[in-house]
């Protein structure tokens, strides 16, 4: 049987305790929880919740576990029947995405909302479609074992809509050239401000930020850059991998399309790649870029060294994101007027549709193709409309007697002969 009793405490800020107290049939010794609340309502509510719980056969100490402790719990049981390849995904989910965004609060308290919201942010955080699923299905599983045990009426982590979501940021949105830095003095002003922001002001979390934005690279790809994929003679770049979040901890893995492709150094990096080489050792394999530790670098931990999202707030940036810096540098490109196939490979797209919607016209374009048109339709112009050039031979006699041989360009046409005189 439980027993429930609220303590009131005019001194204290949340001044209502709930408290339920049971014996416990095993050791025969009274236990007891207890949660502390504003009002007197919710106190009640939590009292009278627990009872019912306890009615239904769930313990106390089951009801009150956060998410990261049940998930603790409960985890062979909710894992059950997996194959052993699938283990280590669902785990590092689990352990790297469910348990920061969601640990925190108890079964009952996530709602759908709390789960789309999770989803979002990982999204947000750039994780691949397969990494954003392993971890909902970890998720579901283990909130279906809470539906089992009683503690829930229905599983919270069944959402839709996320796909869509992920599709809509994987394809950069209808419009990624609105996501793009305007000019070069805001980069430098973003990376200087990311660098004086860091608690370290590591030059390299700036140097990271304009070189991502003149290559048009993700981060993960800038992460996984090595000196020897850089060749300063001709100043291009191979890319042949990116770093990624893995069952075991971060790894270099080929690139987002499966194959590598070769990028432009532009002159305003070409001092900035020169110093992180000679910052290197010059060794081919040692990463261009890394933390002032050494480790490798992700989207997550340049925007959590830099303070990312205080500081493009502050520059009236809130828009921006990481990955905004690859819209930076394909937009760019665009307006300086690298054909669409060829910044396709730049980018490394699949569908050339993505790399189309960084072509929108500006105003000025519009502006020049309609004077274009209106000076075409001014032209005078037959009225049969365009006519084939009239090619004429003159016949002329040479001192043999004997017309010359008809060009090769004459060869085999039909032409017209002038009358001799």
């Amino acid at each position: 049987m439980l027993h429930g009793a609220i303590e009131e405490r005019p001194d204290r800020p949340l001044r209502y305790r709930a408290r339920v107290r049971w014996t416990d049939p095993a050791s025969g010794r009274r236990r007891s929880k207890s949660e502390a609340f504003a009002a007197e309502e919710p106190a009640t509510a939590w009292i009278g919740q627990m009872q019912r719980l306890a009615l239904g056969g769930v313990h106390p100490e089951t009801a009150t576990m956060t998410l990261a402790e049940y998930g603790e719990a409960v985890m062979p049981l909710a894992l059950r029947g997996l194959e052993a390849k699938t283990l280590d995904p669902y785990l590092s989910g689990w352990r790297r995405r469910v348990v920061p965004s969601l640990g925190h609060l108890t079964p009952r308290m996530i709602t759908n909302g709390a789960v789309d919201r999770a989803a979002g942010s990982w999204i947000a955080d750039e994780c691949s479609r397969s990494t954003i699923k392993n971890s909902l299905a970890v998720l579901v599983r283990v909130m279906e074992q809470a539906v089992r045990d009683g503690i829930l009426d229905r599983n919270p982590a069944r959402i839709t809509g996320w796909q869509h979501q992920f599709r809509a940021a994987e394809d950069e949105l209808d419009d990624p050239r609105s996501l793009a830095l305007p000019d070069w003095t805001t980069l430098v002003r973003l990376a200087d401000a990311l660098v004086a922001r860091s608690a370290d002001r590591h030059r390299g979390w700036g140097d990271v930020t304009v070189f991502a934005a003149c290559t048009a690279a993700r981060i993960g790809e800038v992460s996984g850059c090595r000196v020897g994929d850089i060749d300063t003679r001709t100043w291009m770049w191979t890319v042949r991998r990116q770093t990624t979040p893995s069952p075991g901890g971060l790894v270099d893995k080929g690139t987002k399309g499966k194959r590598a492709r070769v990028v432009p150094l532009i002159a305003d990096v070409r001092e900035l790649v020169q110093h992180r080489i000679a910052a290197a050792g010059g060794r081919p394999n040692a990463r261009l870029f890394t933390g002032p530790r050494g480790g490798r670098i992700t989207t997550a931990v340049l925007r959590d060294a830099t303070h990312w999202d205080e500081v493009v707030s502050s520059l009236g940036l809130e828009h921006l994101r990481r990955h905004a810096l690859r819209h930076t540098g394909l937009t760019w490109m665009a307006d300086a007027g690298v054909p669409v196939h060829v910044l396709r490979v730049i980018a490394g797209h699949g569908s050339l549709t993505t790399t189309q919607r960084y072509l929108h016209p500006d105003r000025r374009s519009i502006t020049d193709a309609g004077e274009a048109l209106t000076a075409y339709l001014r032209t005078p112009r037959s009225p049969r409309g365009p006519q084939p050039e009239a090619r004429q031979i003159v016949r002329v006699e040479t001192a043999t007697g004997r017309a010359p041989a008809p060009s090769h360009e004459s060869a085999g046409r039909t032409t017209k002969r002038a009358a001799p005189p």
